[in-house]
């Protein structure tokens, strides 16, 4: 246990320290694009996907780093991808939004909003029908919840027994918009019942009671009860992205909520049991410093995808389909 809590702890730093990186990359000119970052959610991520088997499966938002990382995906493929080079998890195709890594079970990254909930039950459907004990778990904003894809695919996921674990990061900002201005009825836990599926909420900002929940959550599902929805109640300290001027919080908000900074509590929680120092938290912040300084000096050095390349996966080679042709008339 006492292992486990400090590996919570370390996975929860290493994501922060690599936004952190990321942001002065951004600024610099070496990340280009879009960059929305993790920076004040960490306890989710690594709370949920650490009750996961490697042989479960993630679907992600466009807010994808953190999980990423904590998945399993190298920083070096992560960082190179970030920067466009061919050696990244995408093949420097998707950039940090589109992050996708098949032996892990990682299928994105994705940038449309609620694009991933249809994605996650169709995994799902195929482990299902396949016979595999397996679980798939879907990332998700609260903006999510008003989009027609989030309504479609709980109520398929139900009505099929679906193995899902819905993970809604309610941040209560859909981009700029604030959740009592989307949705009429802002317990979106409540809503969830609403599709016949267990759903509860969890403190997000708390990286163990997020991981006890999960671990409830996945045994359900896993033990063939259906999907189970869980709100987690979190927040974005930073901007929605880097273009986002972020003038619609309240920078008092901003500051109570970083009051709960989940790395700080569970910072605390370690000191006070002894578990956790000043030179031991120096040695860590430093070996991690010294991944990131690896994975930017390979993103870096990495060669950009050759142009002869990049036409590529864009277009399926028609010339490769075999065509059946029928004879019966459509039923």
């Amino acid at each position: 246990m006492t292992d486990h809590r400090l590996e919570l702890f370390r996975q929860m730093l290493r994501v922060r320290r690599f936004e952190e990186r990321c942001v002065e990359l951004y600024s610099g000119g070496s990340i280009r694009g879009f960059l929305h970052l993790y920076i004040g959610e960490e306890a989710v991520a690594t709370g949920v996907i650490s009750q996961l088997r490697p042989t479960d499966a993630i679907v992600a938002t466009y807010r994808d780093h953190g999980h990423a990382l904590v998945r399993g995906l190298s920083m070096r493929s992560i960082m190179a991808e970030m920067f466009g080079k061919a050696d990244g998890c995408s093949r420097g195709r998707g950039g940090s939004m589109h992050l996708f890594d098949s032996a892990t079970r990682f299928y994105g990254g994705n940038a449309i909003v609620a694009g991933g909930l249809p994605v996650a039950a169709g995994l799902a459907l195929a482990d299902r029908m396949s016979g595999r004990e397996q679980v798939t778990v879907c990332f998700f904003g609260e903006g999510a919840v008003a989009e027609g894809e989030f309504h479609e695919t709980m109520n398929l996921a139900s009505l099929w027994k679906l193995p899902v674990l819905f993970c809604c990061e309610n941040n209560l900002y859909a981009m700029g918009t604030a959740l009592d201005r989307s949705e009429a009825d802002t317990d979106l836990a409540v809503k969830a019942t609403g599709y016949a599926m267990a759903a509860w909420s969890v403190d997000g900002m708390d990286v163990e009671a997020t991981e006890v929940a999960a671990r409830r959550a996945i045994d359900m599902v896993r033990s063939g009860g259906g999907p189970v929805f869980l709100e987690l109640k979190t927040y974005r300290f930073r901007a929605h992205s880097m273009y986002d001027p972020d003038r619609y919080r309240d920078p008092a908000e901003i500051e109570r909520w970083k009051e709960r900074d989940p790395i700080t509590m569970l910072e605390v929680r370690l000191r006070d049991d002894g578990l956790l120092d000043d030179s031991a938290l120096e040695q860590l912040d430093a070996d991690i410093g010294a991944e990131i300084d690896d994975a930017v000096s390979f993103a870096e050095s990495a060669a950009p995808a050759p142009l002869d390349e990049l036409s590529r996966w864009v277009y399926s080679d028609s010339s490769t389909v075999t065509t059946a042709t029928t004879t019966g008339g459509a039923g």
